[in-house]
């Protein structure tokens, strides 16, 4: 038996189970593994290299920190917007498994795959011309050494590593490998556009005021959970805009060029709640919404609105406000009398979700929406919601 009948038989099978079962004669057991774990990665998170026969996938961890189709689909639009006419070359300066430089390279006629890791670049060497990438060029070589040397592109995209020489996880910009803080100037001689692949979970604020450069920030999120965040550091630029994207079965953006404004305050509750997606809230732009929408916040800091008419396509969740009561027994008593189980919330409050779970004996999930949040007044308030969705379709 091969090594490719093997893995053909096994596509489905346990990768845990079949470590622990003897190999059969002339087997590569590792290898056969490491292609049957990537390829049932790859069905969820990479379906179109899924259906590719003969694609080589690298180890776990490569797999783990690429993007997704998704989000990769995200950046082709992007650049094809950036760039609608000329787009002649471009160099992904962080390959990896490549596939950000795939989705991007299909857009140019000209591309180059830089990456220091000598088994990325073989599988690089294999996979590439099954993806219909004949005309890409790869550097097996240090970013760094790269950039002292190469010439000019339309577009640089980069994706700092984001763990240190030990192998552990870091958030901070000036952590990452390269420092894209110290190279920003640098790379804007060679092209128009760079984009940065970040993790979500860095502070944007602080990350703005270190790229200087940047003229659009995106946060991408996928079902709900914001997955990574982009920016797009300019040659020329006029002011930031923000582009807050959730990806579901469809993609939705909200865009903005306002982040920092005054929300509207609700001086009391309307008909409507409105939760922002993740994206948002992670951008930071949720007071635009306020102007955007014709809708208020309910305090400052509890980052939930309210309006007395229902919005269509709002940029989150939408729910209907069923009954509202402040924390004292006889009013919770009352309002969930009957109630056992409920999706809990906490915007703005002092106690967890945990705390107040135990605090009202209700069991996770159903149709309930329970929002634990601070009004206009400073008062704590416990509002009971259904979402707006259920309503319509009754």
């Amino acid at each position: 038996m091969t090594n490719e009948a093997f893995i053909a038989k096994n596509k489905d099978a346990d990768v845990r189970s079949l470590a622990l079962n003897k190999a059969p004669e002339g087997i590569d057991l590792h290898y056969c593994l490491q292609q049957i774990e990537g390829r049932q990665i790859a069905v969820r998170k990479l379906p179109s290299l899924a259906k590719t026969d003969g694609i080589i996938y690298p180890a776990k961890i490569s797999l783990e920190q690429c993007s997704s189709e998704q989000t990769a689909l995200y950046k082709q639009r992007l650049v094809e917007r950036l760039l609608p006419k000329v787009r002649q070359n471009m160099v992904d300066l962080t390959g990896g498994f490549g596939i950000d430089f795939t989705f991007l390279a299909q857009l140019f006629d000209k591309s180059d795959y830089v990456e220091h890791n000598e088994e990325l670049c073989k599988i690089a060497h294999h996979n590439f011309p099954l993806l219909h990438l004949p005309q890409a060029k790869i550097h097996n070589m240090n970013s760094e050494v790269f950039i002292d040397e190469m010439g000019n592109y339309c577009l640089i995209f980069i994706d700092p590593s984001r763990r240190d020489s030990a192998g552990r996880k870091v958030v901070a910009l000036s952590d990452c490998s390269p420092n894209i803080q110290a190279l920003q100037d640098k790379l804007l001689i060679h092209a128009p556009f760079v984009i940065v692949k970040l993790s979500p979970m860095l502070d944007i604020h602080d990350t703005l005021r270190r790229l200087s450069n940047t003229s659009e920030v995106h946060v991408v999120s996928v079902g709900g959970e914001c997955k990574e965040i982009l920016l797009v550091l300019s040659q020329t630029k006029h002011g930031i805009k923000y582009f807050c994207t959730d990806i579901t079965t469809e993609v939705h953006t909200y865009s903005t060029d306002v982040r920092d404004t005054e929300p509207m305050i609700a001086p009391n509750l309307e008909r409507f709640l409105y939760e922002p997606n993740a994206s948002i809230m992670k951008a930071g732009v949720q007071n635009s919404l306020c102007h955007a929408y014709g809708i208020r916040k309910l305090h400052p800091f509890s980052h939930i609105f309210t309006s007395a008419h229902f919005i269509e396509n709002f940029p989150g969740r939408t729910f209907l406000i069923e009954d509202h009561c402040s924390f004292a027994k006889k009013d919770l008593k009352r309002m969930l009398e009957g109630l056992t189980q409920c999706n809990l919330t906490v915007r703005n409050f002092p106690s967890t979700v945990a705390e107040i779970r135990k605090r009202l004996k209700l069991r996770e999930g159903g149709d309930c929406y329970l929002f634990a949040t601070t009004l206009c007044d400073g008062s704590h308030a416990l509002l009971r919601c259904k979402q707006a969705l259920l309503i319509q379709s009754e």
